[in-house]
């Protein structure tokens, strides 16, 4: 081992924290460690880290392969192996398992909570988690108690499953995630901590992971939401999304969750639920930007800016006449939002629209529309009715959702490992 391993490493503190191969090169960041209970109490044993390394794929790097734990830096050397990491029996993932835990002080009987481990390494080159960080409970209008680092011997409880194990401190190291790494974290958790983590996340955020997961791992997540809070979280999806997954999840399942959405949103999504799945009706969300000619580029900008606008769904606005929401007044056209940074924030949209882009109808075949967004070099593409009325709109990537194939994300986690040395 090197020297440059530091003698007691915290593991919450370490996640996020960039891996490279000994000439520099980055190849992920730590997401989690890999420990194993021993009996007696005796510390677990540090087996590995999981590192994200790209396309999201999480991958067992064993510890003895560590050369270098510094500050915001994590080195390995050796032949790294990408087969995607699933925990094996006897295994328990430090931070996704262990964190939050409510333990016992042996001494006082007194019951606390996990909110870091730290491990270190002994004479014999093993790294043992023989530190607990420990938050006692608060008093009187504290809500927070006072906190401490004792040794694992002091405390017992890591052995038994906990009810109702708290999500605060787990999700601390998840914070900064994206949608789409975070939902690669939920697939990874044990089942009862997949949807501990997922009752503590906001409505608006578990909707951005769940509309990333497979189809497999949300379906079976819903069904652990009780009904109102589903309903919620999928009122707070895009409504193509959220039809899709109710077409996943069984009709009767279906039915009783849109009877509990708001009925702006169930509307939305009937509406997408009554094409088939493979259309373009099927395929378009009812909520991209309408604007009417006489809104102004400024207008345009400001709503191309909102955060929760996808990239696709930005890059042009749609031009109708009243009524705004859809299906609109009659479609006029499109401006691209190349053409919106090119002209003076006053401009009227209408003096600027192209009149010229063709639309598809809601019974447009996958093969029609992917054509069609091929051709124009677009990334998201009007769907109008007969009477030229705007629908909704498809993009791009909905588009390769339905050409790929179904459980893709998983799929493309699972391939066959490689083997690659690292310098």
């Amino acid at each position: 081992m090197s020297s440059n391993l530091l003698n007691r490493v915290f593991l919450a503190r370490l996640a996020g924290t960039a891996v490279f191969d000994p000439n520099g090169d980055p190849v992920g960041k730590v997401r989690d460690a890999v420990a194993t209970l021993r009996t007696n109490n005796l510390p677990p044993r540090v087996l590995g880290l999981v590192v994200e390394v790209p396309l999201r794929r999480r991958v067992f790097v064993p510890i003895t392969r560590v050369t270098s734990i510094e500050s915001g830096t994590v080195v390995i050397t050796g032949l790294l192996n990408m087969r995607r990491y699933e925990t094996r029996s006897g295994e328990v993932l430090v931070l996704g398992d262990m964190l939050d835990r409510s333990i016992t002080l042996i001494a006082s009987d007194e019951v606390v909570t996990v909110e870091d481990m730290g491990m270190e390494q002994n004479q014999s080159g093993d790294w043992l988690i023989n530190k607990v960080h420990i938050m006692r409970s608060g008093h009187g209008l504290r809500r927070k108690g006072a906190t401490s680092t004792v040794s694992w011997e002091e405390v017992v409880g890591f052995a038994h499953t906990e009810q109702n194990q708290g999500v605060a401190n787990l999700l601390l190291t998840l914070a900064n995630l994206r949608a789409a790494d975070l939902a690669t974290v939920l697939q990874d958790l044990p089942p009862k901590r997949r949807v501990e983590v997922a009752g503590a996340l906001t409505d608006e955020r578990l909707a951005d992971v769940l509309e990333e997961m497979d189809e497999n791992a949300r379906v079976s997540l819903l069904a652990e939401l009780e009904g109102e809070r589903a309903a919620d979280v999928l009122g707070e999806m895009d409504p193509d999304d959220a039809a899709d997954l109710l077409r996943e999840i069984g009709q009767e399942r279906a039915e009783a969750l849109i009877e509990l959405m708001e009925p702006e949103d169930a509307e939305d999504v009937l509406r997408l639920m009554n094409y088939e799945d493979y259309s373009a009706g099927g395929m378009m969300t009812t909520e991209p930007i309408v604007m009417s000619a006489d809104y102004s580029v400024a207008d345009a900008l400001a709503a191309v800016r909102q955060q929760e606008i996808s990239p696709a769904l930005a890059s042009q606005i749609f031009i109708a006449r009243q009524p705004l929401e859809t299906p609109t007044g009659r479609f006029i056209g499109t401006v691209h939002y190349q053409r919106l940074l090119r002209e003076p924030p006053s401009t009227l949209l209408g003096s600027i629209v192209d009149t010229h882009s063709r639309g598809v109808t809601p019974d447009a075949s996958l093969h029609e529309v992917s054509s069609h967004l091929a051709s124009y070099n677009m990334l998201s593409l009007p769907v109008v009715d007969a009477n030229n009325r705007l629908l909704g709109a498809i993009t791009v990537d909905d588009v390769l959702d339905h050409l790929l194939p179904d459980n893709w994300r998983h799929d493309h986690r699972e391939k066959s490992p490689v083997e690659y040395k690292e310098g």
